[in-house]
């Protein structure tokens, strides 16, 4: 029960993010969802691995790499996606950053086991 929450709640973070950020679009609440598990699994997956290989720079950068590379998954979510669009990387970056604040904000609404 606690993942269809955790997923609607990722897309409603899409929704609310692809709506602040000019440049960011979603044809729907649907999308969104579709949006966030994609950006999820493309973390989780690709995003790990990229994250393995760049160790070493995301050390040295204290973990801004990290954050750039979800920026990468972001966007290539966007080219796999029709329905969700962003108009470049500075726009998917703002998209990133605000989706990351929305997520820390819906993290302190669980309640802990």
């Amino acid at each position: 029960m606690s993942l269809i929450i955790e997923i609607l709640l990722m897309g409603l973070a899409v929704a609310i993010a692809a709506f602040l950020i000019p440049g960011v679009s979603v044809d729907g609440y649907l999308s969104a969802v579709l949006a966030g598990i994609l950006i999820a699994l493309a973390n989780a997956t690709i995003g790990f691995i990229l994250r393995i290989f760049t160790f070493p720079i995301n050390f040295l950068t204290l973990g801004l790499m990290s954050f750039i590379i979800t920026v990468l998954m972001v966007l290539l979510v966007d080219e796999v996606m029709t329905s969700f669009n962003t108009s470049g990387f500075l726009s998917a970056l703002l998209f990133a950053l605000v989706l990351a604040v929305i997520k820390m904000v819906f993290g302190g609404f669980k309640k802990d086991d």
